[in-house]
């Protein structure tokens, strides 16, 4: 598209356009991001060396022993990709950050491994009890929600915050905020699920709310999840 064609196109009253300061991104010696000869990394042999490390990681978690080859390689790609993607819009975007591949694929803490684990986690719930998506929403239209022990309590809360959360970043383009809400939301799902087993319908419903948000925030971050890791 050519400059001409843009301004032609452009509606201020329709498209918003704004400026997103970005910091530098530093090395693992606090120095500007670059290979050992001293040159810019490219963007092709970082994402390749993210796939090595990710396929390194998910062999010393064996799951090359229990995933297909094609759900290993589907895995493998969404680690890789996600934790790179992640190390960049976790951190505020106006200020400078240590690029590491140690910290990034960590599956803890707040990284893109830890919540991808916990989406195929969380999704996992409903396909071990046999439900489908069908009786899920069903059972949204039908269930009563009941928030009676504080772990439920404190997630129904985290849920009913997503909304506030998109307005914020909407307003200020800094989407460390929704990073930061999204592992907050993970954390206190694992609360929830450690305290009580997941067996009444309105629990199951809870869990499934985690997953859709967590689905939306990865679509929104550029993120694709898998549903078996």
């Amino acid at each position: 598209m050519s400059l001409v064609s843009i301004i032609d196109w452009y509606d201020p009253k329709v498209t918003r356009v704004s400026h997103a300061r970005f910091g530098v991104v530093l090395g693992e010696d606090k120095k500007k991001f670059k290979t050992h000869s001293g040159e810019t990394v490219r963007l092709i042999d970082l994402l390749e060396e993210g796939l090595k490390r990710s396929m390194d990681k998910l062999k010393e978690k064996e799951r090359d022993k229990v995933l297909t080859a094609e759900e290993l390689k589907a895995a493998q790609t969404s680690v890789a990709y996600g934790c790179i993607k992640y190390a960049d819009l976790s951190h505020n975007q106006l200020n400078d950050y240590l690029f590491s591949f140690d910290k990034m694929l960590d599956d803890r803490g707040n990284t893109a491994a830890y919540l991808l684990y916990a989406f195929t986690r969380i999704r996992s719930i409903a396909r071990l009890a046999s439900i489908n998506e069908e009786v899920l929403q069903k059972a949204a239209q039908e269930t009563k929600i009941i928030l009676d022990h504080e772990k439920e309590w404190k997630l129904g809360q985290c849920i009913l915050r997503f909304p506030e959360i998109l307005q914020k970043i909407l307003d200020d383009l800094l989407l460390h905020t929704l990073c930061d809400y999204i592992y907050e939301l993970a954390t206190t799902f694992t609360e929830f699920y450690d305290s009580y087993y997941c067996v009444n319908m309105w629990r199951m419903l809870l869990c499934e709310a985690v997953a859709a948000i967590m689905a939306k925030t990865f679509d929104i971050l550029g993120i694709k999840p898998v549903q078996i890791m």
